[in-house]
């Protein structure tokens, strides 16, 4: 039986929320191994003069624990 944990991280792109996703998988690799999935809980802007100007997403990722 494996255990896993769950952490939660805040990401941001200026090019989209898939990006931010890959931008919050990329972080937490660096510090954490045998990452298993990611979560996109939630989506958001930073509008600025009408324009979308970075895109966030905060996501669970689970890993396991050896």
């Amino acid at each position: 039986m494996a255990v896993l944990k769950v952490i939660e991280i805040l990401a941001s792109s200026k090019d989209s929320w898939e990006d931010a996703t890959r931008n919050a998988v990329k972080e937490a690799g660096k510090s954490i191994k045998n990452i298993r999935s990611v979560y996109v809980r939630e989506q958001s802007c930073v509008i600025d003069k009408d324009q979308i100007t970075h895109f966030r997403v905060n996501v669970k990722i689970t890993f396991e624990v050896n």
